[in-house]
């Protein structure tokens, strides 16, 4: 999962680089892995990215050479290719024109085809990064699409079409055309979120700044007005004289809106509009049928409070509670400055690190019987964890919900639930699960319930989700038994991950006692000498 954030502003002499941080800082939640920022100024791309987080992968010097009223902004959470910097986005590509791409997802056969464009198209893939092929078959196309003389923005939709008649899996993204044209895109599904907004030009009369964004909260933030979201299979071409237009890329009977449910249960921030729902209101509705499941199975229940595990369950437990009956109460404080545990890799490194990120208020817990609220229950290392330090803070009883179902089956979509193996609910019933993590008993989430809970917010009916982590069913057709499973948990699981992890050259670097080797910046493109060598 990423955070995507795409400007356009009227006044050519205008700047989109405070914008761009400061929307990619709304964006942190989605990764926290590497950040990067490309800025189109009359002509000439910037480009800034590295590994870390916005605030110290932009320093004021890159920030004042990113000049530019056109560009886009990305902060990654890696589970397609690798960590490495090179991999950060946006990706770049010099021809035709300099197209650049910044996406959020992952594309389930982007082996097949790196391959293709390889073989196919006589394109360089240089990453692991499904990111390169959806730039490269983009590019190619607007090439091809050229060469016959046809309108640019024809070409563009072409090209999209292109892109997404090829591509399989779960993606939104956006292509900058420098110096033509800004494009947003959805894949058929509508799995991954993109929304776009709108403002007036300050400065150009009767003009529009026109922005795409994984979430509605940069648009809130950065003072532009909500329009919509992006629709599956639909590209919107935001051309530089300011002029929208906008198209389906395939026929009818390919595309069916089924977003990810889990946007509503754990990435999204709850101050978020995606395809029209409050992201807040359907955590409350998800602690209402939560509550009321705990009532029915255990109507004598005993306990006393009820307590989140920050930050996401907070929503959902005060609605909780108040179904219940119980106070709410903030039994754990949170350190705000290390990552989120369900994204890093390995199983002792997430274990160390909720002891660091989460502390207890003791007197909440001394002699009570505690229900603690999470929003999900993922490998059970950090519920483990949490419910050992609830006792060692003198929890009589420690009771354990989630806001979500049990997640039995890996995302392929983009989120980093890669094995089954490493699934606490896998192959358990409730009472085991229990007895793993070490809580008096566990009450999840019923899928039908999750799914209620965010229509009941829409207040609609009829919505289909991608469930997929809960359901094992993959709307684009996958096969839990397919091969390709099986090649995803040899390329993600813990023990591969910290494996590829010490195999990087600044892993090699430290060893030997060498400062990592970012570069400053891993790439830029300024690279380009013609102004120096005419100067």
């Amino acid at each position: 999962m990423c955070g995507i954030l795409g400007l356009l502003l009227a006044d050519e002499d205008a700047h989109v680089n405070q914008m761009l941080f400061d929307g990619l800082t709304v964006l942190q939640h989605r990764g926290q892995d590497a950040a990067g920022i490309v800025t189109s100024e009359h002509g000439r791309l910037h480009l800034r990215k590295d590994n870390g987080l916005v605030k110290d992968v932009f320093q004021t010097h890159h920030m004042i050479d990113l000049r530019g009223n056109f560009g886009l902004g990305h902060v990654r959470y890696p589970t397609a290719g690798s960590s490495s910097c090179a991999e950060a986005q946006p990706l770049y590509t010099n021809y035709p024109h300099g197209v650049c791409v910044a996406h959020n997802g992952n594309l389930t056969n982007a082996a097949d085809l790196a391959d293709y464009c390889r073989n196919e198209l006589g394109r360089h893939i240089n990453t692991d990064s499904d990111s390169e092929v959806l730039l490269n078959i983009f590019a190619d196309s607007l090439i091809k699409g050229e060469n016959k003389g046809s309108d640019m923005v024809e070409n563009i939709f072409s090209a999209v079409e292109k892109v997404m008649s090829l591509c399989k899996g779960g993606y939104a993204g956006m292509y900058l055309i420098n110096g033509i044209a800004l494009v947003g895109f959805r894949d058929p599904h509508g799995i991954r979120p993109i929304v776009m907004g709108t403002r007036k030009s300050s400065t150009v009369d009767g003009k529009s700044d026109y922005i795409f964004a994984s979430e509605s909260v940069a648009i809130d933030t950065l003072g532009f007005g909500l329009v919509r979201d992006v629709e599956p299979a639909e590209a919107i071409v935001i051309t530089m004289d300011g002029q929208v237009h906008t198209r389906r890329c395939l026929p009818e009977d390919k595309i069916s809106l089924t977003p990810c449910i889990f946007e509503h249960v754990y990435f999204a921030r709850p101050d978020s509009i995606m395809d029209g729902i409050s992201v807040y209101e359907s955590r409350l509705k998800m602690g209402e049928k939560l509550a009321y499941q705990i009532i029915e199975k255990y109507p004598d229940h005993d306990i006393d409070v009820v307590i989140p595990i920050p930050d996401t369950s907070r929503t959902s437990a005060v609605q909780a509670a108040y179904i219940l009956g119980r106070p709410y109460r903030e039994g754990f404080i949170k350190n705000r400055y290390i990552a989120r545990t369900f994204i890093m890799p390995g199983q002792e490194t997430r274990r160390k690190s909720v002891r660091l990120k989460l502390n207890t208020i003791k007197s909440e817990f001394a002699g009570r019987n505690v229900l603690l609220v999470d929003d999900s229950v993922v490998r059970g290392t950090t519920a483990t964890e949490i419910i050992q330090m609830a006792r060692d803070a003198g929890a009589n009883k420690v009771y354990m919900t989630s806001a979500a179902p049990p997640i039995r089956y890996p995302n392929i979509y983009g989120i980093d639930i890669p094995t089954r193996h490493e699934l606490v609910a896998y192959e358990r019933n409730d009472e085991e699960i229990a007895e793993k993590l070490g809580c008096d008993w566990i009450v999840y989430q019923r899928l039908n319930d999750l799914e209620d809970s965010v229509n009941e917010a829409a207040e609609r009916s009829d919505q289909s989700y991608e469930t997929s982590c809960f359901s094992g069913t993959y709307v684009t057709g996958e096969s839990i038994n397919d091969e390709y499973f099986a090649k995803l948990h040899d390329l993600r699981n813990d023990d591969a991950k910290l494996k590829q992890l010490e195999s990087t050259g600044a892993a090699q670097a430290a060893k030997a006692g060498m400062p990592p080797g970012s570069h400053d910046g891993c790439e830029n493109l300024q690279n380009d000498r013609r102004g120096a060598a005419r100067a």
